[in-house]
């Protein structure tokens, strides 16, 4: 098996009228036990900065940037909150996913992210997408999703509702185009 970590699932366009329509999901782990990702494209109308402030911290400074909404990371443990980064060396409590990317569950990135000490770029979600063993294999097979390899740009620095345009569109065809059924006899 191809570990697919530091992917990004793109949905095909026959999840319509699911709960992962039009998404994108970047693998934060992918191996013989399973898969794990954050969708990196559906805000919850929560502010990071709303956020911050209601943890009532000292040294906050406003956070203007692309990311600075709470996405909905997937419909697993939505009371949980996950922070994907790029790279520091200060943080122990994350976990190096690449050399561009990391990831914590730890409070302490997130008290960081309105102060000098915040990664230069960082998501904010809450839950996550999950699947058992062998579950994404087969889904992948069913037509579900397409895979590519991570665009940092996607991540950090396009829109949230132009990610899965933007993603599909590296594909090099029109992805409207595809059929929801597969070549399998």
């Amino acid at each position: 098996m191809e570990s697919l970590q530091n992917h990004l699932l793109l949905a095909m366009p026959a999840l319509n009228d699911s709960f992962f329509e039009r998404s994108v999901i970047y693998l934060c782990e992918h191996n013989e036990q399973g898969a794990m990702g954050l969708m990196v494209n559906k805000p919850i109308g929560v502010d990071v900065n709303e956020l911050l402030k209601q943890m009532q911290l000292e040294d906050y400074r406003t956070i203007e940037s692309i990311n600075s909404q709470v996405l909905l990371g997937g419909p697993v443990a939505q009371e949980k909150g996950f922070v994907l980064h790029t790279p520091q060396s200060q943080w122990s409590s994350s976990q190096q996913i690449s050399d561009q990317l990391m990831l914590t569950t730890s409070r302490d990135v997130l008290t960081s992210l309105g102060n000098d000490q915040a990664p230069e770029n960082f998501i904010v979600a809450l839950g996550y997408a999950g699947w058992k063993r062998d579950q994404l294999e087969q889904e992948l097979a069913d037509n579900a999703w397409l895979t590519i390899p991570v665009d940092i740009d996607i991540l950090f620095n396009t829109p949230h509702d132009e990610r899965w345009v933007k993603a599909t569109q590296s594909l090099g065809f029109d992805i409207s185009q595809l059929s929801s059924l597969t070549g399998h006899g």
